[in-house]
């Protein structure tokens, strides 16, 4: 029953929270080891809390997940995991989890806070509105965001703010295409609100998603604020590896129909991850060096 109620926290989804060291890395505090020690405690404590609303989202969702063809091999959804121990385990690090982060300061408690409800806002009603259920998935990733900024106490830029609300917006119109292409026999049985897109409509928000993306990181690295910033104009020479990065996704939506798990792409698409690598060495020697 632990392995089950591991494996429904989806460890596999955790590395969306590794942007919580956003904040840490680009305040030029990486080396600061009291505040790198936060910053980990911070995404320990929002994969505790990610992984009780995982659990959560698994319970209501558990016979529309045995209509999905990968799915209903989920614990809760194949019936491995019974239902009223999925829920105690979900209550118990839901609320372990915020009462542990207001430990670290009352900012990031409060951020924690209002992910955990607003997660479980989608969940319970917020998923099932067309357009809303992508922007809340964003907010989520917005939200980690800030929370490893209150983590260590230092201000983010409203630049990446913005990159992160269209990179998130981004991944989520993907993951919404896939799930069409996959459930287009039961689209509607599965979730109703995929009765509501289309494959056009989605990849004309994806398109402009995508040319957002680009610009404001295009932007971000030569505006005023961030040169004075880092002493440097040189985080302009990452934009080609962040418009290979994004080129790349969109290749293996459109020609490999990947997409519907983000996490498990950039793991297993030794192209993407080399991508990201580059990047994150390229964001060192810049601004560390």
């Amino acid at each position: 029953m632990i392995k089950s109620i591991f494996i429904s926290m989806r460890p596999n989804q955790w590395t969306k929270n590794l942007i919580i060291f956003a904040g840490l890395i680009f305040s030029q505090n990486l080396g600061h080891p009291l505040l790198l020690a936060k910053a980990i405690i911070a995404v320990a404590l929002f994969c505790a809390i990610s992984g009780a609303v995982y659990i959560i989202n698994d319970i209501l969702d558990y016979k529309s997940d045995q209509l999905h063809p990968v799915k209903k091999q989920r614990p809760i959804a194949s019936g491995a995991l019974p239902r009223s121990a999925a829920l105690a385990a979900a209550v118990i690090m839901g609320f372990a989890g915020s009462a542990l982060s207001f430990l670290i300061n009352l900012p990031f408690g409060m951020v924690v806070l209002s992910y955990l409800l607003l997660m479980l806002g989608y969940s319970l009603w917020l998923k099932r509105l067309v357009i809303i259920d992508v922007f809340v998935i964003a907010a989520g990733f917005v939200l980690r965001a800030v929370a490893g900024a209150e983590a260590v106490s230092v201000p983010i830029s409203d630049w990446l703010l913005i990159c992160v609300i269209l990179l998130s917006l981004f991944l989520a119109l993907a993951k919404r295409r896939q799930e069409l292409r996959v459930t287009e026999t039961n689209a509607a049985e599965y979730r109703q609100t995929l009765s509501d897109y289309s494959d056009k409509l989605l990849d004309q928000m994806i398109a402009v998603v995508t040319a957002a993306v680009a610009v404001s990181y295009s932007l971000y690295t030569m505006w005023p604020e961030t040169v004075e910033k880092f002493g440097t104009s040189n985080l302009k020479y990452t934009i080609p590896v962040v418009l290979y990065g994004i080129f790349r996704y969109l290749y293996l939506i459109y020609r490999k129909d990947q997409g519907e798990q983000p996490e498990t792409v950039l793991l297993t698409d030794r192209w993407l991850l080399s991508s990201v690598v580059a990047y994150v060495l390229a964001v060192w020697l810049i601004i560390y060096q």
